[in-house]
């Protein structure tokens, strides 16, 4: 049932009113008390350290210390009038000085009596200060404080500028928390709280925003992470399970005559056991009855394409089509291009389908599709176009998902009687806690390792101060036959600058290497299409030793004879770029090497990300330190945390938590799938009230 205290409008809490009830729903989305108790603090202040005036340093948050005033002061002129105080602990001296409200404060602090002060240290003049300090009387040597860790709040520069910053927010907690005794609704069943120790729901808000002790406070946070990520693993196991009850899928008992042949005579190289595991996974899906949803991740290079073409041929045995549908148009080429070159000697009918392919192509293709002819379709989006039709539709190959939205995954489904198998792959890695947040509703696979043959990509990190060090190792390179990209960033908000950028570095390498000993192509993301594919093919053909290019290669570009990656201002890209880079080289049997320029001046960000794809290939390991670095609030560019509704919880630091309330809400399924015992009853309706509106759950497929 619905907490008739939590839905009270924020308005009647004594201290907020009409206006600051506005403000707190325009710019924090506060609209009743329940929205207020769920805006946790972002971090606390340890109010039972007291430091000494020798101590502090403007460098430091907040600090706390106990002594006396001096002295007390009126100076300025008029307007320019301000108090000021001085404060001895015995160590050293400080001022105190109150710019505002400081009328006010006349005669309240007292020379030779005892004060406890808490601010932000500063320096003026020479002289370290603390402006507009909290002072608390120490009364008969007693500490009159409520709590030893003060909660800090999140607000905005709109809200500060009306007098609504963190403190103000802690006063409208602090008469909030009282109201809430007995108005909670417990939502976790007893099984759960008593299995793992945890605080009541109302005690666990209590102590969130007032903590009695730090330890208490621990267990407040594991108590609404644990449940802020119950509710999302609830949906998404809820969704799985109702999707194997609903879906029947078509069976492909059948491994036939095209798999047998192409795995004993025409696939180019042994395929890794990693490859042989996720083929094993998914034909166990597809020949169980149910429609297979399953995730397949592999690192670059790892060999996901082999084993799409694997899956569709047996498809094809079993009497059905499949499609792959690719983001971009150079992708789905390459894609056609590798399939097609893979299945050259054998009876297996393939196309391709993009935005670019020709009317009188077009016609042909439709024909060979609702004929059953054409046994594999690649192609971009154009692909869920109302007039591609198939004969038989029974396994759907989505690369990259995350570039494609729901309805237009769901316009593939359509095509078929009843939904085809569905394989997503993807190239970034997952960490697995964010997999099982964005993707739990899918079955998962991975391709943790690389074929046999390929040896690692040697990464190293040079500053602009040694680039003609660079420069000989890639006159080295060019002399061996091989071939080298240079990369520049592209960012959004200053193109013009990244084109300059692009050109300054273009004419920089054409000076470096001029011809006609050198031939260097040149790509980015304003050129003409036909221009662009120009320049790529001069490049794939060898005509050119160097491409100078920006992102537009990070996808759909395989040059096995491209060994050296060059990265030009490595520091503006983020982990997964970087990655995305390096795994354009690498690919031929050849040793081949990442270089990552920086300038000389390095954040302590920029520094990790650089010392971790030195140290390590591993796209697993580099997703994990990406999500640490960046944050989830990050990814998604909203409030707090923010990744799919998340107030607290936080994907980069809670992964146990995550697994535990990933584990509970399985056995609550499986004892209860619609969750209508008594027990569950709060649990589903705190789900549906709460966290279905929440969540963005167009990124889940």
């Amino acid at each position: 049932m619905p907490n008739s205290l939590l839905d009270t409008p924020i308005e009647h809490l004594k201290g907020v009113g009409p206006e600051r009830a506005k403000l707190l729903k325009s710019e924090l989305e506060i609209i009743t008390y329940g929205d207020l108790l769920r805006w946790y603090p972002y971090r606390y202040v340890d109010r039972t350290r007291f430091y000494t005036t020798r101590e502090i340093s403007p460098d430091l948050p907040y600090v706390q210390l106990r002594g006396q005033i001096l002295d007390v002061k009126i100076v300025g002129q008029k307007r320019g009038q301000r108090m000021t105080a001085r404060f001895t602990d015995g160590v050293g001296t400080l001022e105190l000085v109150w710019f505002q409200g400081w009328k006010w404060l006349q005669g309240k602090y007292l020379p030779g009596k005892e004060y406890i002060i808490f601010g932000k240290p500063t320096v003026f003049n020479g002289s370290m200060n603390m402006a507009h300090p909290e002072v608390e009387e120490v009364v008969e040597g007693k500490i009159q404080q409520a709590n030893a860790l003060q909660p800090m709040y999140s607000t905005t520069e709109r809200m500060k500028t009306r007098g609504m910053d963190s403190k103000a927010l802690m006063r409208m907690l602090k008469t909030l928390v009282p109201l809430i005794a007995g108005q909670v609704n417990e939502t976790l069943p007893e099984s759960i709280t008593s299995k793992h120790k945890m605080l009541s729901r109302e005690e666990s808000l209590k102590q969130i925003h007032f903590p009695s002790t730090p330890e208490v406070l621990r267990r407040a946070e594991t108590r609404i992470k644990f449940e802020e990520f119950l509710y999302i693993q609830l949906r998404l196991l809820r969704v799985r399970a109702q999707r194997r009850l609903n879906y029947q899928g078509f069976d492909f008992a059948t491994v036939g005559e095209r798999f047998n042949s192409f795995y004993k005579n025409y696939l180019p190289f042994a395929l890794t056991d990693a490859q042989k595991r996720v083929i094993r996974e998914i034909r166990t899906d597809i020949g169980s009855g149910k429609q297979m949803n399953r995730l397949l991740q592999g690192d670059v290079g790892s060999g996901k394409t082999v084993v799409a073409l694997m899956c569709m041929l047996i498809a094809a045995d079993n009497g059905f089509q499949s499609c792959l549908m690719a983001p971009t148009e150079i992708l789905a080429v390459q894609h056609f291009h590798t399939l097609r070159d893979l299945l050259k000697d054998m009876p297996v009918h393939i196309g391709l389908l993009t935005g670019n392919t020709k009317q009188r192509e077009r016609n042909v293709l439709h024909a060979e599709l609702r004929s059953g002819m054409m046994q594999i379709l690649v192609g971009t989006h154009a692909l869920i176009e109302d007039k591609v039709q198939f004969a038989n539709l029974g396994l759907v190959v989505i690369d990259e998902q995350h570039r494609f939205g729901v309805e237009q995954r769901s316009r593939l489904w359509r095509k078929s009687s009843r939904p085809p198998h569905i394989l997503v792959m993807t190239a970034t890695p997952i960490p697995r806690t964010l997999a099982m947040t964005l993707f739990g509703d899918l079955d998962s696979s991975v391709i943790n390792e690389l074929p046999p043959g390929r040896k690692p990509i040697k990464t190293v990190h040079f500053f602009d101060s040694q680039r003609e060090r660079v420069f000989g190792f890639m006159r080295e390179e060019i002399a061996k036959g091989r071939q080298i990209y240079l990369v520049y960033p592209l960012i959004q908000e200053s193109e013009k600058m990244d084109y300059k950028d692009l050109m300054d570095g273009y004419e920089s390498i054409a000076r470096a290497f001029p011809p006609p000993q050198f031939q260097i192509s040149i790509v980015h993301g304003q050129m003409k299409p036909a221009d662009k594919d120009f320049e790529m093919q001069r490049f794939v053909k060898h005509e050119t030793q160097i491409m100078v290019a920006t992102t537009v290669i990070e996808v759909g570009v395989n040059v096995p004879n491209a060994s050296v990656m060059i990265i030009e201002s490595a520091e503006r890209f983020g982990l997964s770029q970087l990655h995305q880079l390096r795994g354009r080289v690498g690919r031929g049997a050849e040793q081949s090497f990442c270089i990552l320029m920086t300038g000389n001046k390095l954040s302590k960000e920029s520094k990790l990300r650089m010392e971790t794809m030195v140290r390590t290939n591993d796209g697993f390991e580099i997703a994990e330190v990406d999500l640490k670095l960046r944050g989830p609030g990050d990814l998604e560019g909203t409030k707090q945390s923010g990744l799919l509704g998340l107030r607290l919880a936080d994907l980069s630091k809670d992964g146990k938590i995550l697994e535990l309330a990933r584990v509970a809400s399985a056995e609550i399924l499986d004892r209860d799938p619609r969750l209508d015992l008594p027990e569950h009853h709060a649990l589903r309706d705190e789900l549906n009230r709460e966290h279905l509106g929440n969540v963005n759950w167009s990124r889940i497929s």
